[in-house]
């Protein structure tokens, strides 16, 4: 399939699972196009030479896409391991094609690391025995984060789909784990954090392939 051809299939499978399938209840159809949509991504930075790091992370995710698109309650610490690993994949992508910091990274950065706190605090009581886990998925998308921050300026994209990609897990683990929804309608809160993470995985991909 051509590049033009994956990109395609990506966004078809991502509009599919977010208009029709988001907050279903668990099926194989609904795993299948969760997980193609993020998938596509993964063989479309393969073939386009992003490099390993970039093909890897995204794998990851598809992965952690197939995990949560299953029961949460049997599935989200597996789904957690998959995505803290593509974070830390990101991060050390990230790093690599760092550049020197700018004033945005330093006015940026300390504003994601304070949302991460709060965000940690408002959860904290209801984490039960993830509380680890969930600790360790922070720091590794802050890390993921402020690395796509010292990313050279052509490759803004990735930084704002980071950025996008963290407001859609706050979204989700406020969710998750206190039933906290966006005006108090499910449905709302499935098409911002699907469509958040999505547009965040497909900004991350066209800004290190540019």
């Amino acid at each position: 399939m051509t590049e033009g051809g994956l990109w395609w299939a990506a966004g078809l499978c991502a509009a599919v699972y977010g208009l029709a399938l988001a907050g279903r209840p668990p099926s194989l159809p609904r795993t299948v196009v969760k997980t193609a949509a993020t998938g596509a991504l993964a063989v479309l930075a393969y073939l386009q030479s992003g490099g390993p790091g970039l093909a890897l992370a995204l794998a990851l995710c598809a992965i952690g896409d197939a995990f949560l698109a299953g029961d949460p309650r049997r599935w989200l610490p597996f789904g957690l391991a998959a995505f803290l690993a593509g974070h830390l994949v990101y991060a050390l992508l990230f790093w690599r094609e760092r550049g020197p910091a700018g004033p945005l990274a330093w006015t940026v950065a300390p504003l994601v690391v304070l949302a991460a706190l709060a965000l940690l605090a408002r959860l904290w009581g209801d984490l039960g025995r993830l509380k680890p886990a969930v600790v360790a998925y922070a720091l590794a998308i802050v890390a993921m984060v402020t690395g796509s921050l010292l990313l050279p300026g052509l490759r803004w994209p990735a930084a704002v789909g980071a950025l996008a990609f963290m407001t859609s897990d706050a979204v989700l683990s406020l969710d998750l784990f206190r039933g906290d929804r966006l005006l108090g309608s499910a449905r709302l809160t499935a098409w911002t954090v699907w469509f958040l993470y999505f547009g965040g995985q497909a900004l991350i991909t066209y800004g290190m392939l540019r």
